[in-house]
C-alpha cells in the first residue's frame, strides 16, 4: 500500500505551534554523496501508517504561483560532518511549504579531530559549502539560511578548543553568500538532539497526527553519544524518570511530554575507548589497550577525536562473545536508565550506527533496512565474536560493536528480546537524523513562511 504523507495543514499547525521547552546541560562513513527526492505531498493518512515505509514517493506537482526555497543544516558529529540541503515548495501563500527533496553529503573526520588545527576544520566546512552552492540556485543564496549544530564530538572537547572551532566556522559562514541567522553556529544539547530526531522520524512516518498519540520511539547511536526518545504511554514512566529526562513540546495546542536522554560517552566509538579502558587515560605514547573483543593477532594504532591509541587483542589469552560481553557490561550497567515501560511492545526506529553495524554484520540489507528483534543483535554478535577472523576484513571492531549494541539495548535500556526495532538509514528517502526537525525549528524562529 503506497504511503500517503501528512496534510499541509498538519505541517502548518506543527511549525506554528512549535515551542520547544527542554532543559539540558551541555555534556557532550568513507565520504558519502547522494541526492534523493522526498517529494512529500503531505496528505493525511486514511489510517495510521504501516511501519515499513516504501522508498519511492509520488512526484510533487508545482502550481504556477508556487515558490521554492531552501534550508542548509550542518550536522557536526564526532566522526564526520554532514550537510543537509532541503528544498521546499510553497504551493499556497497562506500555507507552509512542502519538503520536496534533500541533498546529503558527508566528510570524515569530524570537526573535533581538528581541535588543534581549527583552520583545517574550517576548510572542511568550506568544501561542503561548495556542495550547497552547486545545489541551491544562485538567486536563492542570500535568503537561504545556513546553520551548524555540533553534537557529542565538540561536547567532549575542552571548552576553549570547542569555541575555537566554532569561531572558525562562524568566520567561514561569514564569507559565504548564504544568509547567516543569529546563533547559527552552536553546540546542541543532547535533549534537543533526541527530541528533534524524534520529530523528524515521526513527521516522515506520518505519526505526527493531531488526533492520536500513536508515535514511534527513536534510538540514535552516534560516535560520541547515544539518544533515546519516545512518547510515554504510562504516567509512571514520567513520574519515575529523572526530571531532566522529560522534555515538553507544545504541539497542536497540546503539550507532549517526551522521555528523552542523551548519554555522552556512550556513543559507539567512545564506548570502544571505555571498553578498552582508554577513555581519559594518560601515557598514550607507550600504553597498549587490550580487549577480548578484538581478534587475538590484531594490533594497530587507532585514532579518534584527533588522539591516537595503541589497541590490541590478547595474543595469549581468550577472546569471544562471553568475555567481550563482560567487558562491555561495565560501560553500560548502572549508567543507562531503564524507563518503566520500555519492556512494552512499542516500535522503535533505530538508526546511525545501529543501522551501519547491522548492515556490516549481514543482519539486514543495506539498501532497504528492515525490522529486527533485539535478540537478533545478540545472535549475530555471538556469530561475529566467535568467528572474528572471518569478519576482521569488515572491521576488527565488529565483535566489540555488535556486543556493545546488544548490551546497550538489553542491560542498558532494558529492552526485551522480542522488542521490535525498525532499522533505517532513510525514511521516505530523507536521512533519519535530527537535522530536518532542527530545520523546521529554525524556520519557525526565523518566521520564514
Amino acid at each position: 500500500m503506497p504511503l500517503q504523507m501528512l496534510i499541509l495543514t498538519v505541517m502548518c499547525m506543527w511549525v506554528l505551534a512549535w515551542n520547544f521547552q527542554a532543559e539540558a546541560t551541555y555534556y557532550h562513513r568513507q565520504t558519502v554523496h547522494h541526492e534523493h527526492s522526498a517529494n512529500m505531498e503531505n496528505l493525511l493518512p486514511e489510517n495510521l501508517l504501516p511501519e515499513v515505509v516504501p522508498e519511492v514517493l509520488p512526484e510533487v506537482s508545482q502550481p504556477v504561483n508556487s515558490r521554492t526555497f531552501y534550508g542548509i543544516m550542518f550536522d557536526a558529529g564526532s566522526t564526520g560532518t554532514r550537510i543537509h540541503i532541503y528544498k521546499f515548495i510553497q504551493k499556497d501563500p497562506v500555507e507552509l511549504p512542502v519538503l520536496d527533496n534533500e541533498m546529503y553529503h558527508a566528510v570524515k573526520p569530524g570537526l573535533s579531530a581538528y581541535k588543534d588545527k581549527p583552520e583545517e576544520g574550517g576548510n572542511t566546512i568550506r568544501a561542503l559549502l561548495k556542495v550547497a552552492k552547486k545545489t541551491v540556485p544562485e538567486h536563492e543564496w542570500k535568503q537561504t539560511p545556513v546553520v551548524l549544530k555540533a553534537t557529542a564530538g565538540l561536547r567532549l572537547l575542552p571548552e576553549e578548543k570547542a569555541n575555537a572551532l566554532l569561531d572558525e566556522v562562524r568566520e567561514v559562514f561569514g564569507e559565504s553568500p548564504f544568509f547567516v541567522p543569529n546563533n547559527s553556529v552552536s553546540i546542541m544539547n543532547g535533549t534537543n538532539e533526541g527530541v528533534l530526531a524524534w520529530v523528524t522520524v515521526n513527521f516522515l512516518t506520518g505519526h505526527l497526527y493531531a488526533k492520536t498519540r500513536k508515535t514511534v520511539g527513536i534510538l540514535d547511536l552516534g560516535g560520541g553519544s547515544t539518544q533515546i526518545t519516545f512518547l510515554p504511554k504510562s504516567k509512571k514512566t514520567v513520574f519515575t524518570a529523572p526530571a531532566s529526562y522529560i522534555a515538553n513540546i507544545n504541539m497542536f495546542n497540546n503539550t507532549l511530554q517526551l522521555y528523552t536522554h542523551s548519554y555522552l560517552g556512550n556513543g559507539l566509538v567512545a564506548a570502544r575507548l571505555a571498553t578498552l579502558g582508554a577513555l581519559g587515560a594518560d601515557g598514550l605514547e607507550w600504553k597498549v589497550f587490550t580487549s577480548s573483543c578484538l581478534p587475538k593477532k590484531f594490533r594497530e594504532d587507532w585514532t579518534f577525536g584527533g588522539i591516537t591509541y595503541k589497541v590490541s587483542g590478547i595474543p595469549d589469552g581468550y577472546a569471544g562473545y562471553k568475555l567481550c560481553y563482560y567487558e562491555v557490561m561495565r560501560v553500560v550497567k548502572g549508567i543507562v536508565h531503564q524507563p518503566f515501560e520500555i519492556k512494552g511492545s512499542s516500535i522503535f526506529y533505530a538508526f546511525s550506527y545501529y543501522f551501519d553495524r547491522a548492515v556490516e554484520s549481514g543482519l539486514i540489507d543495506g539498501s532497504r533496512g528492515g525490522m529486527v528483534e533485539v535478540r537478533d543483535f545478540k545472535k549475530r554478535a555471538k556469530e561475529v565474536c566467535n568467528k572474528m577472523t572471518k569478519y576482521r576484513p569488515i572491521s576488527p571492531f565488529l565483535c566489540m560493536d555488535m556486543t556493545y549494541i546488544t548490551c546497550l539495548l538489553k542491560e542498558g535500556f532494558g529492552f526485551k528480546d522480542n522488542t521490535v526495532l525498525q532499522l533505517a538509514k532513510k525514511v521516505n528517502n530523507v536521512e533519519t537524523s535530527w537535522a530536518l526537525g532542527a530545520t523546521f525549528d529554525h524556520f519557525n524562529n526565523l518566521n520564514i513562511h
